[in-house]
């Protein structure tokens, strides 16, 4: 192995490790954001979500999750996950408004686990997602956005027992 090659092993090593006392972190609030600590593990918490989005106007249309992928590789990190919810009717109703806010579908909630095993979920709340789109997607965007504002409130509400 190259000098260069070892270093650059030691760089990422080094990245990693510096990475690790922030996994598992609670998540900290943030402006425009809604963070939803809950008393439910990282397992439950995303098994209640999905009961929740079942009951609602909404779908998961994507996910993601970091743990699994580093899960399949043999690395064990805290739980975490991102849904993408949406709908295609919301999707015509947003593109009709603001063709650039496409861009911004589907809005997605992140699931983290904590380091005491509870978990919370948190996502940017949809009116701060289309705001800089409000001024091309008008009143329309502006309805949009409010009634999905209720609905990722509902949803996280009913997932975190609220």
């Amino acid at each position: 192995m190259t000098i260069l090659a070892r270093n650059a092993r030691r760089l990422t090593l080094a990245a990693a490790l510096a990475l690790i006392p922030h996994l598992g972190a609670a998540f900290e609030p943030r402006e425009g954001w809604r963070v939803v600590p809950t008393p439910h593990d990282y397992a439950t918490l995303n098994t209640r979500i999905e009961a929740a989005v079942e009951a609602s106007e909404i779908r998961i249309v994507t996910q993601a999750s970091a743990s699994a992928g580093a899960a399949q590789q043999k690395i064990t990190i805290p739980g975490n996950r991102v849904i993408g919810l949406y709908r295609n009717d919301y999707a015509r109703r947003m593109l009709a408004a603001s063709l650039a806010a496409g861009i911004e579908a589907p809005i997605r909630l992140y699931v983290t686990e904590n380091a005491d095993g509870t978990a919370t979920v948190a996502y940017k709340l949809p009116s701060t997602v289309f705001a800089p789109y409000m001024d091309e997607g008008g009143a329309d965007l502006a309805a949009l956005a409010a009634e999905l504002d209720q609905i990722f409130q509902s949803v996280t509400d009913q997932a975190a027992g609220n």
